[in-house]
């Protein structure tokens, strides 16, 4: 953590954490699950493989609260008469049959081939083009030009042009990587201070743009959708997230780690604190779990009207399959594997994804999941204790339900592993601890995007505006850079300049902002 964030600013930085582990549990299980991570995610604040960490420990708590089964170790443990005569009732059997594995009919990675000189700049603009650009050039001097015709000339502004609004992107994107108190900070004479790009543009021209910006100018008399100013840039985005990549089988909905930068934070004074407003929109993505692309996003916002608005989508978990639906609206015939938290795993959801050739994984949690059709006496709490690795498994149709043990009681519906292939957890104090196949999956790929959060969530544009569509924006445009850097790392361009993320990031600012500097930077 920074030096000199006492008092009530590292208060503030503290309970920010605790707001993103709370928001990042329903894609988080125990060190026991995943394994002991390497040293890419043992510092992470936002969730911590220690099995003494807070995290870890809220975690069990709630689990021995919500889960419990028996079973004998490491197979399959003995179940009631009554239990099994109350399964048999919903179409659930202990009699297992092998199921296939869901045969994969696309290819996976980049879908184009980029030349050894590609820069970083040729990687970006694979999702932000310059037609992309050239449009909010055109929105932001119809906005500046209206907005003035209202409220007064502002003799300051001239139109801006294409250059410039690289420059402006430059700028803004340079938070990224210098997670400075603000943009304006470049200009200044401190310590967040960059004069080898301050002098490209004024600071009072950058104020300019950054008044006027815009993504679509005017709403038309038929747009009612709360993001309309910003939705043109998500569709063509999104176009070029299905153009450049194809993704693995196996995928994963979540919640990216959004949040500002707590070390940032409790550098900040309390009167910047009290200026930040909690966010309006809750942002979820369906990403590929062998590389890190992500996919596709989804935007939900908080003042939408309705029973879909997103204080209702905490509570209610059929609405969180709205979300899964509308992530995977792009996926159906390609028997996909996706990977869900407990608040998106339902029987349901499952069996209504399966007929579209979608098959899943899902944690499964009493209290966050929608348990509409499963057996109770797999959803209670035995009396017996029990021992690391016994597990219990229900089967109906080619859905299976586990009950699984370690150190916590964890559950899992999946269609997308056979319910007899076994798999294993390897722990390098604890040796092999035995599971079933698609325990053992959901770990290993959830394990990874876990990593993925690690290395790049650090990299979000640090710029936070008070407009819910321009913090959309910015977290697309960063979304948009990472997304780049991975199809850098999988060129053959990588192989000769080897720049790390923050080199990639260092490099794009440099070449929008027009410098003629090449050379990496560190």
């Amino acid at each position: 953590m920074a030096e000199g964030g006492g008092g009530p600013a590292r208060r503030k930085a503290l309970s920010l954490l605790e707001a993103a582990r709370s928001r990042y549990e329903s894609l988080q299980i125990s060190d026991d699950v995943f394994g002991e991570s390497g040293q890419d995610s043992s510092g992470n604040p936002f969730y911590s493989t220690s099995a003494d960490s807070r995290s870890a420990a809220s975690s069990q708590d709630e689990e021995d609260d919500e889960e419990d089964e028996g079973a004998v170790p490491g197979g399959p443990g003995p179940v009631e008469e009554e239990e099994e005569e109350e399964a048999e009732k919903g179409g659930w059997t202990r009699s297992l049959r092998d199921v296939p594995p869901p045969r994969f009919k696309d290819g996976s990675g980049p879908t184009r081939k980029m030349p050894l000189t590609a820069s970083a700049m040729d990687f970006f603009q694979l999702f932000v083009p310059d037609n992309v650009l050239k449009n909010m050039v055109v929105q932001t001097n119809m906005y500046a030009k209206k907005y003035q015709e209202r409220f007064g000339s502002d003799d300051a502004w001239i139109d801006v042009t294409l250059t410039e609004m690289k420059a402006f992107l430059g700028y803004m994107i340079s938070t990224s990587i210098h997670h400075c108190e603000s943009v304006l900070s470049i200009w200044s004479s401190g310590f967040y201070s960059n004069k080898s790009i301050a002098l490209i543009m004024t600071q009072s021209r950058f104020e300019k743009i950054l008044k006027y910006f815009h993504i679509v100018a005017f709403r038309s008399s038929q747009t009612t959708h709360g993001l309309y100013k910003i939705q043109p840039f998500l569709d063509s985005l999104q176009n070029g997230f299905d153009s450049a990549f194809r993704p693995s089988q196996a995928q994963v909905l979540h919640e990216p780690l959004i949040d500002e930068d707590p070390i940032f934070i409790a550098t900040c004074t309390e009167r910047e604190l009290r200026k930040r407003k909690k966010r309006k929109f809750s942002l979820w993505v369906r990403q590929c779990s062998s590389t890190g692309f992500i996919c596709q996003i989804y935007v939900h916002l908080k003042e939408g009207s309705g029973a879909d608005g997103l204080d209702a989508l905490k509570n209610k978990p059929q609405l969180h399959s709205m979300v899964a639906k509308s992530l995977c609206q792009n996926a159906s015939g390609k028997n996909y594997i996706i990977f869900t938290g407990p608040s998106i795993t339902s029987l349901n959801l499952f069996e209504e994804f399966e007929k579209q050739g979608i098959y899943c994984c899902g944690l499964l949690s009493t209290r966050k999941s929608d348990c509409t059709g499963l057996p109770p006496s797999m959803l209670n709490n035995p009396e017996t204790p029990q021992s690391r690795g016994q597990y219990r498994i229900r089967m109906k149709g080619n859905m299976s339900l586990i009950c699984w043990y370690n150190k916590g009681h964890f559950r899992f519906l999946t269609n997308a592993y056979s319910p007899v292939q076994q798999g294993v957890i390897i722990k390098r104090k604890s040796g092999e601890i035995p599971c079933p196949l698609a325990v053992e999956a959901f770990a290993a790929h959830l394990s990874y995007i876990c990593k993925y959060d690690d290395k790049y969530s650090k990299y979000f544009i640090s710029h936070k505006p008070n407009k819910t569509w321009q913090q959309v924006f910015w977290f697309a445009i960063s979304i948009a850079i990472n997304n780049a850097y991975i199809l850098y790392k999988m060129s053959e361009a990588y192989h000769v300049t080897r720049y790390s993320r923050a080199q990639f990031g260092e490099r794009l600012v440099k070449e929008l902002l027009g410098l003629e500097d090449t050379s990496p930077s560190h």
